[in-house]
């Protein structure tokens, strides 16, 4: 049976990241499924460059928000970040396979002799994002030997990268290692097709080719039994916070929070940075309304059926908007929370919307691979 390794932006990042696993997940279980027992899908336990000096078990150093509020809400937090990132630990050891070896730039090249992969897929999450990266890391753009002409990317996004007179060549370079460009959003597709001739398709993220009966197989049972109102921010939002407790008081219930400032919030909210992504399903799926500015918060609100508003944030609106677009819920997304949305989401409409991207989706990877193991 043929391996294919996932390479993707999971295991290393400076904190644990819900959408980063289950995005892996979902990349993981599509390939299995579309392998019809031909090859079976292997995560890569691959750091980039530019993590291999972090701790993840203190990562106050190299986050992006400095601020002394920031600092010390993350310092708060250790506790729960720590148990965190050992829930997460042992969910890609548990829910994966996953190969023996730890790989950087440096042993890469040992891939197929110690794990026996020879072909790749690169995605999803903002792999393709050289801001975020230090430049063009190798292993997304499956730019090295044993990866060149082996490797396909599914969902990969660009983030809000941009390039010059000099970046621009190179990127076309890079992406001439692919058999085929799966992309998450539209914004540099124009100029692939334009400038290289390989297959390239815009895909929806992987979290979404499976169903909310999907992730019940690994969400954890309810974990609180009385009303709650979810805050997941993957950045610091004053509005969000004042958001949700204005909730709260409208549905006489708590708050749930699972960001890095819950810690400083205890008077009014309940944190649970520490959720392992088996319980993040979970308090998504049984929260009354889901108040976030993450991706992710916003996808599994979708799946679970969950009433949502999702705020603005630096360097998400663009893949947010193109989300809520193909769910026809553009309202939905809020500057300040005083903005008008209405009450009800028709949630049918939003999942035959989801059917037939996912269909469009699942055709263009199934091809891909195809084209990957010729």
């Amino acid at each position: 049976m043929e391996r294919i390794g996932i390479v993707s932006y999971n295991i290393y990042g400076n904190f644990t990241n819900y959408g980063s696993a289950l995005q892996s997940w979902a990349v993981s279980q599509t390939i299995n499924k579309l392998g019809r027992g031909q090859y079976e899908a292997v995560l890569v336990d691959y750091c980039p460059k530019v993590h291999l000096d972090k701790d993840i078990l203190d990562p106050i150093k190299n986050m992006w928000d400095q601020d002394e509020v920031s600092v010390n809400a993350c310092k708060l937090s250790l506790p729960a970040i720590r148990e965190n990132y050992f829930k997460f630990d042992k969910f890609y050891n548990s829910h994966f396979i996953k190969t023996k070896n730890n790989y950087t730039y440096q042993n890469i090249s040992d891939i197929e002799e110690k794990d026996g992969i020879r072909k790749f897929v690169c995605g999803s999450d903002t792999i393709f994002c050289t801001l975020e990266f230090g430049g063009f890391d190798d292993g997304y753009f499956a730019n090295f030997p044993c990866m060149k002409g082996r490797a396909i990317s599914y969902a990969a996004s660009f983030g809000d990268a941009e390039f010059d007179e000099t970046s621009y060549p190179e990127l076309v370079e890079k992406l001439k290692n692919f058999r085929a460009l799966g992309i998450r959003e539209n914004k540099f597709i124009p100029f692939i097709k334009e400038h290289v001739d390989i297959p390239c398709h815009k895909t929806i993220d992987p979290t979404l080719l499976l169903d909310s009966k999907d992730y019940d197989e690994i969400a954890s049972e309810r974990l609180i039994n009385e009303k709650y109102i979810l805050l997941y921010a993957r950045r610091f939002n004053r509005n969000m916070f004042d958001y949700a407790d204005k909730l709260a008081k409208r549905y006489n219930c708590r708050v749930i929070d699972i960001s890095l400032m819950a810690e400083t919030l205890k008077d009014k909210h309940e944190p649970w940075y520490k959720a392992g992504v088996e319980e993040f399903l979970s308090l998504v799926k049984h929260a009354e309304f889901v108040v976030t500015n993450s991706f992710h918060g916003l996808i599994f609100s979708v799946q679970y059926r969950r009433p949502f508003i999702v705020f603005s944030r630096e360097q998400a609106d663009n893949k947010i908007e193109e989300l809520l677009d193909l769910f026809n819920l553009k309202e939905r997304l809020v500057i300040t929370g005083d903005e008008n949305i209405c009450s009800q989401i028709d949630f049918e409409n939003v999942h035959e919307r989801i059917l037939e991207a996912r269909k469009n989706s699942i055709d263009f990877f199934e091809y891909s691979l195809k084209k990957l193991m010729k």
